[in-house]
């Protein structure tokens, strides 16, 4: 029998092993879009509608017109206290995120020539909502003053004038680069963790013994083992990306072909890494623990999906040039937000390259055909 009889045979065994378990087509098609529907609509890092106290010791017209600014804005929700004392008390229960305060002299104060200073106090627990709510106020206060200078034929003078201009992601969606790290941390999952629970499935029932015993040599048995899983994982890559240009409506603005070509080469790496934990760990229950600790938490934390790479500490940014998913990210974001950008595309993709062939290289090197 041939080599190409030999590993077809064994590709179809597969085929009809991933059949009889629905598992494996759960962990590859209704994972993503699990995955997807939560943090595609659960979760947000767009800071809008927060709840902001208000404070006003001494209505006024000036007062009145201040506070529409925060009343019909997008970013806010006011709420109104007749004291500070009321509104800290509402601020302590988690009622609201910051107090803006107008003193008495408000009015009076803003036609001098030092201006009304306003008291803003803000809960610091979540250090990042408190600096988007201190950025969110001042522009609101900055924007009051200039119509309020232009109402009264005033020139309003500022030190300096910024224009602001947001590239790659103009409408600010958290979505737009949460859903495309998102099928990073999907293809990891679908290549580590399938590969890795269904070698070591092989040795729990018994079957791998069998399997040794046959004329199929070692690599034979490892394109054997990667090629269903790789035709797997590449649904529900297309899966993923169609619920992210369709459902979620994240532009694409490089070309697909080269988004699945850079997906080919991360979901190789990540088989390559399922099968050198499935040669370490013999036990389903142990091999999906090792995938899950070695893969997924690395590419959920350190791959820039959610934290910035940037502002890690430096030996934890070294760290993550040793995690996969990091350069994968890189790709996906690009070719998602910014284009066809060789020069982030190029580097990326001969990373992915160098620890496919590190991986599959280390997986081939500790399988050799024997029980011990």
């Amino acid at each position: 029998m041939s080599s190409r009889m030999r590993l077809r045979g064994l590709v179809r065994k597969e085929f009809l092993q991933i059949v009889r378990d629905p598992s494996s087509i759960a962990i590859a098609f209704l994972m993503p879009l699990f995955l997807l529907l939560l943090f595609g609509y659960g979760v947000s890092l767009d800071s809008k509608h927060l709840p902001l106290g208000i404070v006003v010791e001494q209505p006024s017209a000036d007062t009145a017109d201040f506070t529409a600014a925060f009343r019909h804005s997008t970013y806010f929700i006011p709420h109104d206290y007749a004291t500070t004392r009321a509104a800290e008390q509402a601020m302590m229960a988690g009622r609201i995120n910051a107090i803006l305060v107008l003193r008495q002299d408000f009015a009076q104060r803003l036609r001098d020539n030092d201006g009304a200073p306003i008291q803003l106090i803000v809960n610091g627990v979540d250090a990042n909502t408190a600096r988007i709510v201190s950025g969110y106020v001042q522009g609101s206060w900055g924007i009051w003053l200039q119509h309020y200078a232009q109402q009264r034929g005033q020139e309003f003078q500022v030190p300096v004038d910024m224009q602001q201009r947001v590239w790659f992601n103009s409408e600010l969606r958290s979505r737009n680069y949460l859903v495309p790290g998102l099928v990073a941390v999907i293809m990891t999952l679908i290549g580590a963790l399938l590969t890795a629970l269904v070698m070591a499935r092989e040795w729990e029932r018994g079957t791998m013994e069998a399997l040794l015993v046959t004329p199929l040599s070692m690599r034979e048995v490892i394109v054997g083992k990667l090629l269903p899983y790789f035709i797997l994982g590449m649904g529900g890559l297309a899966l993923s990306v169609a619920m992210a240009l369709y459902l979620f409506e994240v532009p694409l603005r490089g070309s697909l072909w080269v988004l699945f070509a850079a997906s080919a080469l991360f979901l190789v790496a990540a088989l390559g890494m399922g099968l050198l934990i499935s040669t370490v760990a013999r036990s389903q229950f142990v091999a999906g623990q090792l995938a899950i600790i070695a893969t997924f938490l690395p590419a959920f934390i350190l791959s820039g999906f959610i934290f910035d790479i940037g502002s890690m500490p430096p030996v934890v940014q070294f760290v993550t040039h040793l995690i996969a998913a990091r350069y994968y990210v890189a790709i996906l974001q690009t070719v998602f937000l910014a284009g066809n950008d060789w020069s982030v595309i190029v580097p990326n993709a001969l990373a992915l390259v160098a620890m496919a062939v590190v991986f599959l290289g280390l997986t081939w090197k500790k399988s050799r055909k024997r029980l011990e």
